[in-house]
């Protein structure tokens, strides 16, 4: 394990030259890892897992659309792919991917199959933080184990294909085996982390949802919002709004961010523009950090994951979802946005 320094703030994390996928894979050996969900982040892992060698089966709903998604993927009903019930029991190792909804729902018939000796993996810490609303308390006897890659399954099966690894955070709830270490690890390994750094299920779920409320999500869509109605009030184009509120970020900017930070994208653009943002990004500081803080005291104290509760679980959930998502995706920017990305040279 290695010690990464941040300014004098120490933190452990583990490469792929320190635990090689050779060594996950004899970790892993005697394991079933059945991946329950294939949704969001089970079709990256599970195939990534597959494709590393390890013994992979999918648990999921017969009938329903990710279950011909998952054998169009090429996962055998019947050999690889099965009933949940029946995933869990043929498991010693079961990955809980189902929406934080579905993971309610479903958690009796997972408890059933947590014999002692096995273990229960999350990629979200929301199920056990919140276990007094959502009532998914494992046994004593099972490992209890986390990996988070920092990025959609999409993403993490995609930078695999490529030869690359999405970083992953990994935590250990409880450790009935001795083996919670080095089953998350191998895990971790096996789905195709970049490196692995530590954190708590806790930790995991407090960043993950004020992180997608905010900067990845929710604070980046209003942003771009505000500054597209002020340059269109203001008289310019639909295009020329989108352009320089996202496509030169999304296209030009970030990459650059991406491979060498903040300070180096800075330099590397006009002085005018330097001088603009240097003067002006702590004004935006200022102004988001109240509500980011409202965020996170949000996230901390439960009210946020009793709103997803209490909105995921209803029936009319995914019409209610199509609802918004239609509302964003007609409105003009996103409209203009369709547009110029069809005018991009690649699609040309």
């Amino acid at each position: 394990m290695a010690k990464l320094n941040f300014g004098g703030v120490e933190e452990q994390v583990v490469t792929r030259a320190e635990f090689p996928l050779e060594k996950a894979q004899e970790v892993l050996s005697g394991e079933t890892v059945a991946v329950i969900g294939y949704g969001v982040q089970g079709p990256g892992q599970a195939l990534n897992l597959k494709d590393n060698g390890i013994k992979v089966i999918v648990g999921q709903r017969k009938g329903s659309k990710t279950w011909d998604k998952a054998v169009a993927d090429g996962w055998v009903p019947g050999e690889t792919l099965f009933e949940i019930e029946e995933a869990c029991e043929k498991a010693t190792i079961i990955e809980y991917l189902l929406s934080d909804a579905g993971q309610i729902a479903v958690w009796p018939t997972v408890k059933k199959h947590l014999t002692p000796g096995k273990a229960l993996y999350f990629s979200h810490g929301f199920g056990i933080t919140y276990n007094d609303r959502t009532g998914i308390v494992p046994p004593a006897d099972v490992d209890v184990i986390l990996v988070a890659p920092k990025g959609s399954g999409t993403s993490l099966r995609r930078l695999f294909l490529e030869g690359r690894g999405l970083n992953s955070s990994y935590a250990i709830y409880q450790d009935a085996t001795g083996k919670a270490y080095d089953r998350v690890i191998a895990l971790g390994v096996g789905i195709g982390s970049g490196y692995l750094f530590e954190t708590t299920f806790k930790r995991e779920v407090y960043s993950d949802l004020t992180g997608e409320r905010g900067s990845l999500m929710g604070a980046i869509q209003g942003l771009f919002a505000a500054q597209y109605e002020t340059l269109r009030e203001n008289g310019h184009t639909p295009s020329e709004a989108f352009n320089e509120t996202v496509e030169e970020l999304s296209q030009s900017l970030m990459p650059l961010i991406a491979e060498n930070g903040m300070d180096w994208m800075y330099a590397n653009c006009s002085t005018t523009a330097q001088r603009g943002a240097l003067d002006w990004w702590k004004k935006f500081r200022d102004a988001t950090k109240p509500v980011f803080t409202e965020l996170y005291n949000e996230v901390k104290c439960g009210n946020e994951a009793q709103i997803s509760i209490d909105s995921n679980s209803k029936p009319d959930y995914r019409v209610k979802l199509e609802a918004e998502l239609k509302e964003m995706r007609e409105s003009e920017m996103w409209q203009a946005g369709a547009t110029v990305r069809s005018l991009r040279p690649e699609n040309n």
